[in-house]
């Protein structure tokens, strides 16, 4: 990885919106994905690529304004949502921030559930920080489907600008890829100017062909986004189904010149593995992914773990996790 990192931006959308375009099947029928190959990729990547000192902080400071800091638990409730807002305000002790003299930041968003919109909307006024909605019937997607695109309007009108949907995989698991295409073209309609992140329950998908078709068809059906997992399946984010979906949206961007954003969602709670994604980011895409209107991550724990390296790199001590709490 470079010791060099992009400007650090606030959590607004730069981007023009993916227009989409109409289902190419021959383009989709092309798409392969060699596992073997891209495991082999994918495992090299730990070991070929990493920061230290102050370069590494540099590039933990870069994560935490990258991160969708989020909270799905059946017991959520208003003060904890608020309490999580604030620390998306403030996701950096002082004492910390000022000992690394950063600017201040914020992370990329708060993701909650429908219900949870209003009070975190009021919470993060006048931040920028935009509150993200899972919909669609999160996260099995199996609810009527009348009701998931009602649940998305839901969620827009109560003031959510980003809208996780989750897609069909029964469509890509009999290959039934016309009917994922009309699913997203009809979420990403009722989305309006939110934007969509297409959450593809990797886990669920049986195969990276089936990612990569999965991955394309929701990009030509208009997602701005494409994101692993719901954090719900036994398997979410790895690194190779990174790699697959990151060229992807290679591809997509080579044809139509359009980026289209990442999310990797669920199992990312570490700060050396936030390190890792970022280096696959950089080599596959370039520097301009590394920005919160094309770069997320879908976590929880992850901020407090990078909270307690970069209070190490200050101090030189590693604290207890309880330091360094979320909301």
């Amino acid at each position: 990885m470079s010791q060099t990192v992009t400007t650090l931006t606030p959590a607004t959308h730069l981007l023009a919106r993916n227009p989409g375009m109409a289902l190419d099947m021959d383009w989709v029928a092309r798409v392969q994905a060699n596992t073997s190959a891209i495991e082999r990729r994918a495992a090299t990547l730990p070991g070929r690529r990493s920061v230290k000192k102050a370069y590494q902080a540099a590039w933990l400071a870069k994560a935490i304004t990258l991160i969708d800091l989020t909270t799905l638990a059946g017991d959520d409730t208003p003060g904890r949502v608020r309490r999580l807002c604030s620390k998306a305000r403030n996701p950096l002790r002082p004492d910390i921030l000022a000992a690394l003299d950063l600017p201040p930041l914020t992370t990329g968003a708060v993701c909650v559930y429908h219900e949870m919109v209003p009070t975190a909307v009021a919470a993060l006024q006048g931040t920028g920080i935009p509150v993200a909605a899972v919909s669609t019937g999160f996260p099995a997607g199996l609810s009527p489907f009348h009701l998931r695109v009602a649940e998305i309007r839901e969620s827009v009108k109560a003031g959510a600008a980003e809208i996780d949907i989750v897609i069909s995989r029964r469509h890509v698991l009999t290959g039934n890829w016309q009917a994922l295409y009309d699913e997203m073209c009809e979420f990403r309609a009722a989305c309006g100017e939110a934007h969509v992140k297409a959450i593809l329950a990797t886990g669920e998908l049986g195969t990276l062909r089936n990612v990569a078709r999965a991955s394309l068809i929701c990009m030509m059906a208009g997602a701005d986004f494409i994101k692993t997992s719901t954090g719900k399946e036994p398997v979410n984010a790895t690194l190779p189904v990174t790699l697959t979906m990151v060229r992807a949206i290679r591809a997509y961007h080579t044809a139509t010149g359009i980026k289209v954003g990442y999310k990797p969602a669920g199992g990312i709670s570490k700060a050396k593995d936030a390190l890792v994604y970022l280096s696959m980011i950089k080599e596959e895409l370039g520097n301009r992914w590394l920005q919160p209107d094309l770069f997320r991550f879908g976590a929880s724990s992850l901020l407090g773990d990078i909270e307690r390296q970069l209070e190490h790199h200050v101090t030189g001590d590693y604290s207890a996790g309880y330091r360094h709490a979320i909301g």
